[in-house]
């Protein structure tokens, strides 16, 4: 049986488990899957992504699993210890993702007026990305 590239594996599980949970939230505050799919589009490609139907929501789950690809390759670069790592690493993400490059592309607030909703934001970056990375990726 052929051997599983571990970052492969990373990459895949931590995009789908902090896609799905994007998703989730997107539906539960009455917007579609799709046009959180379109949003993240709109990135890279500008806001003339928001109209380009099923093909933006593909370029938009294209752009998420890209960006994903850059974080596990960061993790699997950079860091190899297990929970206290991945802990790290989430906040990591949850400042660059936040701090930067929310507010630079949609002028989102960091840090966010309401600590709860911080908070939540920040868990699936730990628990949903940095610890299956950390658990992945450990030693021994």
């Amino acid at each position: 049986m052929p051997r599983r590239n571990p970052a492969v594996v990373a990459w895949l599980l931590c995009g789908t488990l902090d896609i799905a949970y994007a998703a989730v939230a997107s539906v539960a505050q009455g917007g579609t899957v799709t046009g959180m799919l379109r949003s993240v589009a709109s990135g890279p490609f500008g806001d003339g992504a928001r109209s380009w139907g099923i093909g933006g929501a593909v370029a938009g789950l294209a752009t998420h699993f890209a960006i994903m690809g850059a974080m596990v390759a960061s993790w699997f670069w950079a860091a190899r210890p297990w929970w206290i790592g991945g802990t790290l690493y989430g906040l990591i993400l949850y400042g660059v993702m936040n701090g930067i490059v929310l507010p630079l592309r949609f002028g989102s607030p960091f840090p966010p007026a309401d600590p709860l909703a911080g908070a939540i934001a920040l868990l699936p970056h730990i628990l949903l990305v940095g610890w299956p990375l950390a658990w992945l990726t450990r030693k021994g």
